[in-house]
């Protein structure tokens, strides 16, 4: 049921970058989410679990269903598979917002399919599997406890939200953002698709948090209260600091959602407010910055959203985790902070070695009459309402 609840999430991706971006592009934001998700799966299936938990699927079907020593009876190993491939695929969904509307298809896919299979698994099988020894070593030893990250407040949200920053940087800003130090608003093309998209990710979002204990026996009704008090706090916090704005309202649920995946285990319900509180105030601060003042054309506010929304639950796990303040104990504001920046900073050099290879060898962005045209028609060669198109004449 987790497995399915995070699957519908990609439908929600998918539905949010289609009421943001304008109606010439509304086609390959669900084209890409789809394909994403197909490319995510198969990469994950073959090489990305196998990095990160040294499990391989290249065996007989009597064995993987259970019929060996290493999986579970009845295919809760490929279960198990389910579930965290739907956690990989929301890597690519999360960069798809921000590259929108002048990224190269194909490119993204290559992308796609080297962050899934190969950069991906190195942070989740570190802090999921301690592959490396990093949780023995440095963080347990050294800096007091285990970093911790229950539901992927950094190894999803932070690391695809700063290599989403990376992407949308050496894409550059679409035509006609910004000019003469001037910056020139795009408005979205559906408010109701916008809202949508953050219906279906808000509900999945509990299969996302809650069944990331991954047993029946280890699934708390503190992760379900945890993550409704701060998509609440979100919700509350961008309502006002955005001014009744509804595209800051409906991502202020998901900016307190991100915020809240790492501690939402441990946290007390108080906390777990005050997190999303926090974490919508940071979207819709940080979104007005990075696009108003440094020019960054992030079409989704995907870096604010998962980038820095993600970096602050990482730290805030740390803070509202420990025991003074109400959680459960068991971390440290040191290891917290160290694994949180770690995190991040990995996605953001990861973006920039994947994007960058690509930028230098193939290209990654449209064409100047490929981007005023279109993704539809440039790439699909059909647009989101294509009988409305031959009955107007426009085709």
């Amino acid at each position: 049921m987790g497995a399915i609840l995070v699957f519908a999430m990609h439908g929600g991706f998918a539905f949010l970058e289609v009421g943001t971006v304008r109606h010439k592009n509304q086609v390959n934001a669900m084209v890409k989410i789809l394909v994403d998700f197909a490319i995510s799966t198969v990469t994950y299936f073959f090489i990305g679990y196998w990095i990160a938990y040294g499990v391989s699927f290249l065996a007989p079907a009597s064995v993987i269903a259970g019929g060996a020593e290493g999986f579970g009876p009845q295919g809760i190993s490929l279960v198990k598979f389910f579930f965290l491939c739907t956690f990989a695929a929301a890597i690519p969904a999360i960069v798809s917002g921000g590259i929108a509307e002048r990224a190269r298809f194909t490119p993204q896919c290559i992308a796609t399919a080297v962050i899934v299979g190969l950069a991906y698994p190195l942070i989740e099988g570190t802090v999921w599997n301690r592959n490396f020894g990093l949780q023995d070593g440095l963080f347990k030893e050294t800096l007091g406890a285990d970093f911790h990250d229950f539901a992927g407040s950094i190894v999803v949200h932070a690391f695809g939200g700063w290599i989403g920053l990376a992407a949308v940087l050496l894409l550059g800003a679409r035509l006609g953002r910004y000019d003469k130090g001037r910056s020139f608003g795009i408005p979205p093309s559906s408010i109701p698709w916008l809202a949508m998209g953050s219906w279906m990710l808000c509900v999945g979002w509990f299969g996302f948090n809650v069944m990331s204990a991954q047993s029946l026996k280890g699934i708390s009704g503190l992760v379900a209260m945890n993550s409704l008090l701060a998509m609440c706090g979100g919700i509350l916090a961008a309502l006002f600091a955005g001014r009744n704005d509804p595209g800051f309202v409906h991502n202020g649920a998901l900016a307190g959602l991100v915020a809240v995946c790492a501690g939402s285990d441990l946290m007390h319900p108080v906390g777990a407010l005050v997190t999303g509180a926090i974490a919508g105030l940071i979207f819709v601060q940080m979104f007005q910055v990075a696009t108003n003042r440094w020019a960054i054309d992030d079409v989704l506010g995907v870096w604010p959203l998962h980038g820095l929304c993600g970096l602050w639950g990482g730290i805030a796990c740390g803070i509202f985790g420990s025991e003074a303040l109400g959680g459960l104990g068991g971390v440290t504001f040191a290891s917290q902070l160290v694994g949180s920046v770690a995190g991040a900073g990995f996605g953001f050099l990861a973006g920039l070695a994947v994007y960058g290879l690509l930028k230098a060898t193939v290209g990654i962005r449209l064409t100047p009459e490929e981007e005023r045209q279109g993704a539809d028609l440039s790439v699909h060669k059909i647009s989101a309402n294509p009988e409305e198109d031959v009955r107007m004449g426009r085709v």
